[in-house]
């Protein structure tokens, strides 16, 4: 049972997580966190149980090196954490239908899942990160990787490895036109830290059926205020595409 499940990643690392049951037993919603971040983080904690009270099953996922996970910060990436969410998804039971909620970077690390694990049925992205380069330019281009610290926070080193990785990638427009999975797009308009034009763009690319939700004074990690207006999109999306 998912309930006391215990989640280890291809390099021996134990995953952190949290499960919220609810009314449907063949569905889950997994939601990832943001750099910095884990899944203890108020919007994901807020969104997995106002979603489990609509009746979706949530696991909240804190990826190898961040929150109570085994692993090295410094090591997580985008490209690890989205082998970190392939491993996740390879231990749970086989009948489930999978959605996938990420925040921040952790909306990169479903796009580029989703883009080559058809297991996600579909994709939200809340404050999705899509044009990772400049975003690693914006935010951290005046840190010395290996150095200095994301945004002065002790204990969140910038590596080498992530600015690598997040230049490698540059963006996942390529990833997000070729998906074949719903997609919903929610970001606030006065985030300055994932900018609103990544979601606006990434609409336009991608195929249909997608959607656009643009929360008025909403910032990067949404508040309060706003929860409701994630959870009342994210709710209609899935209702519309895996219920």
């Amino acid at each position: 049972m998912i309930e006391n499940a215990t989640f280890k990643n291809r390099h021996g690392e134990e995953l952190d997580t949290s499960y919220h049951p609810s009314s449907r037993k063949d569905r889950l919603i997994i939601l990832g966190h943001g750099v910095t971040g884990d899944k203890d983080r108020p919007l994901v904690v807020a969104v997995a149980e106002g979603l489990a009270s609509k009746g979706w099953p949530c696991l909240r996922i804190s990826f190898a090196g961040n929150g109570n996970s085994e692993g090295d910060f410094r090591a997580a990436t985008i490209s690890k954490e989205s082998e970190d969410l392939q491993d996740i998804m390879d231990q749970l039971p086989k009948n489930l239908r999978l959605a996938y909620a990420g925040h921040s970077m952790g909306g990169a690390v479903g796009v580029l899942t989703a883009a080559r694990d058809p297991r996600i049925e579909v994709v939200i992205n809340l404050a999705g990160m899509i044009r990772t380069k400049a975003f690693c330019e914006r935010e951290f281009g005046m840190v010395t990787p290996d150095e200095g610290d994301m945004w002065d926070e002790k204990g969140c080193p910038l590596s080498r490895a992530y600015v690598e990785d997040l230049h490698g990638i540059q963006d996942l427009f390529e990833q997000i036109g070729g998906l074949a999975q719903p997609l919903l797009l929610i970001h606030g308009t006065a985030d300055d830290v994932v900018l609103p034009d990544d979601s606006i763009d990434a609409h336009a690319k991608a195929r249909e059926p997608k959607k656009l939700v643009l929360i008025e004074g909403a910032k990067h990690s949404f508040d309060d205020s706003s929860y409701a207006q994630v959870l009342e999109a994210a709710d209609d999306w899935l209702q519309g595409h895996i219920a």
